[in-house]
């Protein structure tokens, strides 16, 4: 995946835009677009095309003005960038979980999850400065309210929810790039596995590895594939929530 990089454009030209406190264009004809419109044909074709196919260029196709016509809204492709991120930030639930801190703290794992599931291209974007849009500010509040007041420092509480959401970054990226192979290849992980089974058969030693054959061929039988992504989400999640009760615990 290309990585590109929120914070890229001009950091000030970004938060006026974020918060809706740029001025309208007053040169030229009357204004026939607006941002709001702008960044949905932008989430249109990254999401179905990919980041890289997202450029001021297209967009404007997208939209059927010339490019110069974006430059009035936008500045560059930078800011673009970081107010598609938090326009998409802003489809996340942030439903309201009874109970303790666990099952809180859990659907925020699913919201973004699901989140990079319907946006692939999220995982293509590093956010270590992240646009502090109103979005992505009532996202962090949210995931902090999972855990205020259980016994961890403020401290703690911010390396918590980067834990969570490394977590599902880490997982979800592996079941979207599983997802492409899929489609770029055309077929299914057993398809290719059962294509290439006379040759791994005779590859196999299972006395030269018999943990990774017994262990291979269980998991084999028990998923029909060599790997089963909403296993490993679930399994994953349930051990680093465990870890955050146990830190808990020895309170």
């Amino acid at each position: 995946m290309n990585q590109e990089y929120s914070g890229s454009g001009d950091p000030e030209k970004s938060l006026y835009l974020l918060w809706g406190l740029q001025s309208r264009p007053t040169r030229g004809p009357k204004p026939a677009l607006t941002v709001e419109q702008i960044v949905a044909a932008a989430v249109r074709i990254a999401d179905a095309e990919g980041l890289a196919a997202m450029s001021i260029r297209r967009v404007a196709d997208e939209l059927g003005v010339g490019a110069m016509t974006l430059y009035r809204y936008v500045p560059g492709k930078g800011e673009l960038l970081d107010v598609m991120l938090d326009t998409v930030y802003g489809e996340l639930p942030r439903r309201s979980v009874k109970g303790d801190w666990r099952p809180k703290l859990d659907e925020v794992a699913r919201e973004n999850r699901q989140l990079y599931l319907n946006h692939p291209w999220l995982l293509q974007v590093a956010v270590s400065r992240p646009p502090l849009g109103p979005n992505v500010m009532a996202k962090y509040e949210y995931e902090l309210t999972a855990i205020e007041g259980i016994g961890l420092s403020d401290v703690e509480m911010d390396a918590a929810v980067a834990l969570i959401n490394g977590y599902v970054h880490g997982a979800v990226r592996s079941a979207v790039e599983a997802r492409q192979v899929i489609l770029r290849s055309g077929i299914t992980d057993k398809e290719w596995w059962l294509a290439h089974e006379p040759l791994l058969d005779k590859i196999g030693d299972t006395k030269k590895f018999p943990l990774a054959s017994r262990v291979g061929t269980t998991v084999g039988q028990e998923f029909d594939a060599p790997y089963d992504f909403e296993h490993g989400f679930e399994f994953g999640l349930a051990r680093v929530l465990d870890g955050i009760a146990t830190l808990l615990g020895n309170r």
